[in-house]
């Protein structure tokens, strides 16, 4: 029998020209009539291939259907089975090449929402004081997570469920770790999402102590030996910018956009209510072309300036998200494609950024990743006048946590080395996952190695007697 085609339903979004002055959420939501009848596209598949692309397994059909019959606690807690931050990964997550780049109804007209229901689903939890169940009791076991991020806060939450007493130890003032200085606002709001969603992880049982650089503070082997903590697991993230090493680059006005999204983020720049030092620039200069430097880009356009995106290779291989990129552009960003900074140019009198000298490329031959490899053209080179750079070329792992525990192998990127199933690392009773692992990466991948540790230490745990 043939399945009738019903065209995905549309999702609210602020005007582009509205918000591109504001850092209200751009994207508006379902709501409780829209998200009931997109759930009623979903065809319940018998061998629903979503489930396998999404990263922490969440039984998608099965909170689906319980939408379309209005069952929306249910569905929540369906979610929260396998998800510690629902509410987050339905606003940033990829859906697009996770779960509903293997949805089967894109064969017939378009995907399943997946993501948008899992996100209304979540705030309606929220709004009606719905929070996610722990473990009725403690099993006595102690566990320190270090870093309060979308890894560490999974593994904390699973490792709850399974009645251990879990610490986090946060080197901030604030949870949330990239979600809470990474993410933009009018992507992902603070107050009342993170805020929520690190709540509902501490409601399981989890405490959380901010303010505690491990390695400075107390070393893993102290927390272990001193503090009692039988495992512990490594969700550091990855914070350390990297840079071009072209001439130019220590001017005054040259950030990384890790520095200048957290200045706006978590120290609020973009109120006007707060006094934070951020550099409001005319014409900026965005050099990169993943998630991140769409989010400075946008933030740096909210905050007043022109904005340039400079990436070196063409529109159709960015590695953003298709919807990032095309907010992007609906906001008046403009994209300098195939091209490359050579040189940022200095005043010498002042010592702040006048521009940067550019050269456009063309692509070569594939990489090692089968993307063609950008090359420049000779004699090419022009300049674009900016009174600021930010340099998102991706970040690596601190070394702080490796430098400061003995027995942890870490790889020539100066990544901890774990193992992918479990989180295991070379030193006894420490697992690792998320960027501190991978390298910068996605929300949803960190969640997913957040699990896995979890599941690695309770083996472990339980493997002692």
């Amino acid at each position: 029998m043939a399945i009738e085609k019903k065209p995905r339903v549309p999702v609210r979004e602020q005007a582009p020209e509205v918000r591109a002055h504001n850092f209200d959420e751009v994207c508006l939501g379902y709501n409780e009539e829209e998200a009931v009848a997109e759930a009623s596209r979903c065809l319940n598949c018998k061998n629903p291939l979503c489930v396998q692309g999404c990263p922490v397994n969440i039984a998608i059909p099965r909170f689906i259907e319980q939408v379309k019959e209005r069952h929306f606690e249910e569905a929540y807690h369906i979610i929260t089975e396998s998800s510690a931050l629902p509410a987050v990964c339905g606003r940033v997550c990829p859906q697009e090449s996770q779960c509903e780049g293997k949805c089967i109804r894109a064969r017939i007209d378009e995907p399943i929402a997946i993501g948008k229901l899992e996100r209304f689903v979540a705030d309606w939890a929220k709004e009606n004081h719905i929070r996610p169940t722990g473990a009725e009791k403690t099993n006595g076991h102690k566990v320190a997570v270090i870093g309060s991020g979308p890894a560490g806060l999974t593994c904390a939450g699973d490792l709850a469920k399974l009645g251990y007493e879990v610490t986090i130890f946060e080197a901030l003032h604030k949870a949330g770790g990239v979600l809470s200085y990474g993410i933009p606002e009018f992507r992902l709001p603070k107050d009342r999402i993170v805020a929520e969603e690190v709540k509902n992880v501490e409601s399981m049982g989890v405490k959380i102590v901010t303010d505690f650089i491990v390695g400075k503070s107390m070393t893993i082997d102290e927390l272990m030996e001193e503090e009692g903590f039988e495992a512990v697991f490594i969700g550091s993230g990855a914070g350390l910018p990297m840079f071009m090493g072209i001439p130019g680059e220590n001017a005054n006005g040259v950030f990384s956009a890790n520095e200048y999204l957290t200045r706006n983020n978590l120290m609020k720049a973009y109120r006007d209510d707060y006094d934070t030092p951020i550099y409001k620039a005319k014409k900026v200069v965005i050099v990169g072309g993943g998630n991140v430097a769409m989010d400075a880009a946008r933030t740096a356009l909210r905050l007043g300036a022109e904005v340039h995106l400079v990436y070196r290779r063409s529109l159709e291989e960015l590695p953003a998200r298709k919807e990032e990129v095309h907010h992007a552009m609906e906001e008046g960003i403009i994209f300098d494609v195939l091209c490359n900074p050579t040189e940022i140019l200095v005043d010498e009198e002042t010592g702040w950024v006048k521009g940067v000298r550019l050269i456009r490329m063309e692509l070569g031959e594939p990489d090692a990743s089968g993307r063609r490899r950008p090359v420049p053209v000779e004699g090419s080179e022009f300049e674009v006048e900016c009174d600021a750079v930010i340099m998102s070329l991706g970040t690596s792992p601190n070394p702080l946590i490796s430098s400061t525990t003995a027995g942890l192998d870490i790889n020539k990127k100066k990544c901890i080395v774990a193992e992918e199933a479990t989180g295991e690392t070379s030193k006894t009773g420490v697992y690792a996952g998320g960027d501190a692992v991978t390298g910068a990466a996605t929300v949803i991948l960190a969640m997913g190695a957040g699990k896995a540790g979890a599941r690695g230490i309770d083996e472990y745990i339980r493997s002692k007697g």
